[in-house]
């Protein structure tokens, strides 16, 4: 009879011992299940750090080869104030917070403004950018590296939160999924607020979850959701159920007897918890404000509008500061406004109220849509998971539910935490039963991967291969979707190799200055008809939106070329 020791040589293998030598196969089997633990808690260490680390590497080359998206260079030139002059007059439709974070990379790199500059605020992130003196890629870099930062920090907590569902191994098919992610790569690059937004959400919801048994981490919780508050104001429509959330921790930390006067006993320390969560909430808010000027000078700008009804009330009686409640009726005027769009190959005008969805559809890897499916399924089916769905799914539920009737159908980072949130749901595929379900997800989470890196450098414009693919989403999707004014520098180095010496003409969506970059150009809306001759360069999301001359000139011109598949080179005759 062979002794155990010499029969399980497998760390999965279940330990077996004889009665004459029970004391010693049992202290070999304990010996070898703590090395395999070991070996198992190395490897998961390891995985985690190599995701983190291509993320990160993708992330840092985007950030290096593009130039100003449309809204870096207006965050910056506000960083930028905040830190030199202490002055919210600029940009006060969102909150301080994301654009402090942009301003501690900027700091370092001692950029140069004049503090009489007076212009607004598109003028003055130009200003910042292409006026100053200083290298305008130099000082993008060192405003998205605090970004990259905190998306690779985030990464941390959506491995934390999954580990602690599921256990590593669906800790790792999440964060497989958010490093991997098109979207996330893509705005965790840039100097916006979005990533950060999406990134303080998840960080309240996780600490909520944590906090059924550490019931002092709902303080944290509370300072996580101030911040989130604190970088963009469409966290509020979140905020109803994250107080609910807090009830419900409370309520299982608590776990109170079936006896009326307990429950109600519980019921009113959780409603008293979430009073306590919301003011930490609002005191966080009020110290963003008070970090940029702490006398917090402020006068209502006329361009504010005045607005009636449900949301005048809101925006008059939310317990913030003037500037945050200002900001609030600016982005209640932006949705009274009518917007364009392009959705499929259609361009509209107005909002269509499934354009989000849509987009996500179009933007996510399709092993990412399949693993968000099966694992938010798990979270409602699995028994022990059962508890977690209203954390990981209602919120991002919530969030999309009123960002959808919105008036901008601009991009999927108005619904950034979805990609942020379902990866975390999709760890629930690792507590499914059937061991086959284990090497699916390893196959999906691997065809995301492949999805993702053949894209690479150009993640902005990604789209699955159900829809074409990268370089086919111009033909369905625009603005932040595809083009965001990102390659302007290619366009430059484009020509340079091409047609050096040539007169372009250039019809540019972006944020970026054509000429600085050495590119001589004229518009083509704006000359004699019948004069346009030669090279025609527009960026997609003018394509997709060109009504009258311009759309007169595309359809008799010949398309060419492209550059980061978002900017089209045309040939006329």
């Amino acid at each position: 009879m062979m002794s155990s020791s010499a029969t399980d040589t497998g760390c999965g293998a279940a330990p077996r011992t004889e009665p004459a030598r029970g004391g010693a196969a049992a202290g070999t089997g304990r010996r070898r299940r703590a090395l395999c633990a070991w070996l198992r808690r190395r490897l998961t260490a390891v995985t985690v750090v190599v995701l983190l680390v291509q993320m990160a590497a993708a992330m840092v080359t985007t950030a290096v080869q593009q130039t100003p998206t449309i809204d870096e260079p207006v965050y910056a030139g506000t960083a930028v104030v905040y830190a030199q002059q202490h002055d919210l007059r600029y940009n006060p439709e969102h909150p301080p917070l994301g654009k402090l974070i942009i301003a501690g990379g900027l700091v370092l790199a001692r950029p140069h403004l004049d503090p009489g500059f007076t212009g607004n605020q598109s003028a003055l992130g130009r200003e910042l950018l292409y006026g100053s003196g200083d290298d305008p890629g130099r000082l993008l870099l060192w405003a998205r590296l605090p970004v990259i930062a905190l998306t690779l920090l985030t990464g941390l907590v959506v491995f934390a939160f999954a580990r602690d569902l599921t256990g590593s191994a669906g800790g790792l098919v999440a964060l497989a999924l958010y490093t991997f992610s098109p979207d996330v790569v893509a705005h965790g690059s840039l100097a916006t607020l979005d990533l950060a937004t999406a990134a303080f959400l998840l960080l309240t919801v996780w600490l909520l979850w944590r906090a059924r048994r550490r019931p002092r981490l709902l303080s944290l919780a509370g300072a996580a959701l101030g911040a989130a508050l604190a970088t963009k104001m469409s966290v509020l429509a979140a905020v109803p159920v994250l107080l609910c959330l807090v009830v419900v921790t409370l309520w299982s930390a608590r776990r109170p007897s079936p006896g009326l006067r307990d429950r109600a006993r519980v019921l009113g320390l959780g409603l008293l918890a979430a009073a306590g969560v919301a003011l930490i909430a609002v005191a966080v808010v009020w110290a963003a404000y008070l970090a940029v000027d702490p006398r917090l000078r402020w006068t209502t700008p006329a361009s504010v509008p005045h607005v009636r009804g449900t949301r005048g009330l809101i925006a008059h009686w939310l317990p913030f500061p003037r500037p945050y409640r200002d900001g609030l009726r600016v982005q209640f005027g932006f949705e009274y406004g009518e917007w364009e769009g392009f959705l499929l190959g259609r361009h509209y005008h107005g909002a269509l109220w499934y354009y989000l969805p849509v987009a996500l559809l179009i933007k996510t890897p399709l092993g990412a849509l399949a693993l968000w499916t099966a694992g938010s399924l798990a979270l409602l089916a699995v028994p022990r998971l059962r508890p977690a769905a209203p954390y990981v799914l209602v919120p991002p539920v919530v969030l999309l539910a009123a960002a959808m009737p919105g008036a901008r159908d601009l991009g999927v980072r108005y619904a950034l935490f979805v990609p942020v949130f379902l990866a975390v749901a999709a760890a629930g595929t690792a507590a499914v039963r059937p061991r086959w379900t284990r090497a699916a997800a390893l196959v999906l989470v691997l065809y995301a991967a492949v999805s993702s890196a053949l894209t690479f450098p150009f993640y902005l414009p990604y789209s699955n291969e159900a829809f074409g693919g990268t370089p086919r989403t111009h033909l369905v999707l625009h603005d932040s979707n595809v083009d965001w004014g990102q390659d302007l520098g290619r366009l430059a180095e484009h020509l340079r190799r091409c047609c050096p010496g040539q007169r372009v003409w250039l019809v540019y969506k972006g944020s970026g200055v054509p000429s600085f970059y050495g590119i001589r150009w004229a518009d083509p809306r704006e000359a004699p008809p019948g004069s346009v001759h030669g090279l025609l360069v527009v960026s997609d999301s003018a394509a997709a939106k060109a009504e009258g001359r311009l759309a007169a000139l595309l359809r008799t011109s010949r398309r060419v070329d492209e550059v980061g598949h978002s900017i089209g080179i045309y040939r006329r005759p």
